[in-house]
């Protein structure tokens, strides 16, 4: 029999869910492009904005909290609840990331970069990208989608490696370069954890679907 409160609470889930993964999705591409222009103004809004973000997390966990003690869902239901909370610290720790980027452009703003940002927005559009399809998976229920999300994290580790090589390289022949270069090996991190988290949202995209966690699937 349908629920129409439960029905309802779940939609608000549902769309608070989405609405923090957008505002996530719009920090990473500003975090990228306010290090690109050296852009001190756009760094400090992101990580303002962060702030909203985490808010939305607590309002999600709240919500799902609410609807497990007063609706007690079962089977589907209660794996879907469990998959939006889950989903939502994820999403929160990609926002964390996105303002880490963004107090390192702060850092790096008064320096000439060492060398031109090309390979790194090349790898957040990826980290992106992976973030974007595994909501959309999570919108369609999509297990093939998922998958490819999942897939897509070792292209990201192979990028992460051949970046941490080439810093590597720079800071072994001008010991100069090596505080700007310890920077530039963060945020690397820091898109390398975003492709975690976002190959995390497509596992549990996977278990709200299936009913099986990472370890059994």
């Amino acid at each position: 029999m349908v629920r129409p409160t439960f029905e309802h609470e779940l939609k608000e889930i549902h769309l608070d869910l989405l609405k923090m993964g957008t505002m996530t999705e719009q920090a990473i591409d500003k975090a990228i492009l306010a290090l690109k222009k050296k852009d001190i103004e756009l760094a400090q809004k992101i990580i303002e904005n962060d702030t909203e973000i985490d808010n939305l997390t607590e309002e999600i966990e709240k919500k799902c909290a609410i609807v497990i003690a007063t609706q007690q869902p079962l089977a589907k239901d209660l794996r879907l609840i469990i998959a939006a909370m889950r989903i939502a610290t994820d999403i929160e720790r990609i926002a964390d990331h996105a303002s880490d980027i963004s107090e390192i452009t702060i850092k790096l703003s008064k320096f000439e970069y060492i060398k031109p940002l090309v390979d790194i927005p090349k790898m957040a559009d990826i980290t992106k990208e992976m973030l974007k399809m595994a909501l959309d998976s999570y919108v369609r229920s999509d297990l093939e989608l998922s998958n490819k999300v999942i897939n897509m994290d070792d292209l990201v580790d192979d990028m992460y490696d051949k970046l941490l090589i080439e810093l590597q390289e720079i800071m072994s022949k001008d010991t100069s370069s090596i505080p700007q270069c310890i920077n530039f090996l963060l945020v690397i991190k820091y898109l390398e954890r975003i492709a975690d988290h976002s190959t995390n949202i497509a596992e549990w995209v996977l278990y709200k679907i299936t009913g099986k966690l990472k370890h059994e699937l």
